[in-house]
C-alpha cells in the first residue's frame, strides 16, 4: 500500500466485522453499511469482534485489494462502545496500525522485554531434572529386559 499522504481518505466501519468476509462480502458491507462507493479508491477499514484483526478494502484501478493485519498482542480497539463509523486520514490509520490511540499517553500494548528468559522446549537446560515414569532420572540407562 503506497499512497500519497494527503490525498487518501480512510473510512472506518464502526461495528465488529466477520473476518471470514472476502472481496464480495466487504464490498457489500461498504455499499450497505458505510453507504459509500467502493470503486472510489478510498480505503475501507473493518475490524474483527475481538479487535485483533483488521482488513482494509480498496480499489486500485485494475481490481479490488484486501490488506489484512492480525495482532499477536494487544487490540486495535479497546472499547467498542466508543467506536463509531467515521472518516479519518491516512496518518490516523497508520497510528491505529502501530497501536497508538490519539488521546492516550501510551501504546495499547507492550511488547515483551527481550532480556526476559522464555521457556523453550528445545533448550538443553534442565535436562538433569527430568524424571521418568518409573522414577529413574533421564541420565540413567534404562534396565535391560531379557
Amino acid at each position: 500500500m503506497f499512497f500519497p499522504e494527503g490525498q487518501i481518505r480512510v473510512h472506518l466501519y464502526g461495528l465488529p466485522c466477520d473476518m471470514r468476509k472476502s472481496f464480495t462480502g466487504l464490498y457489500a458491507l461498504t455499499k450497505q453499511g458505510l453507504r459509500a462507493d467502493p470503486l472510489s479508491g478510498d480505503l475501507y477499514v473493518f475490524i474483527s469482534r475481538r479487535a485483533t484483526m483488521m482488513k482494509v478494502l480498496y480499489f486500485d484501478r485494475s481490481g479490488f485489494c484486501i490488506w489484512a493485519k492480525k495482532l499477536e498482542a494487544g487490540r486495535f480497539v479497546n472499547d467498542w462502545t466508543q467506536v463509531r463509523t467515521h472518516e479519518m486520514d491516512w496518518t490516523a490509520l497508520k497510528l491505529m496500525l502501530e497501536g497508538i490511540e490519539p488521546g492516550r499517553l501510551r501504546k495499547r500494548y507492550r511488547l515483551p522485554r527481550s532480556g526476559q528468559k522464555t521457556a523453550s522446549n528445545t533448550s538443553s537446560a534442565g535436562v538433569n531434572s527430568l524424571q521418568c515414569v518409573d522414577g529413574t532420572s533421564g541420565e540413567e540407562p534404562a534396565p535391560e529386559r531379557g
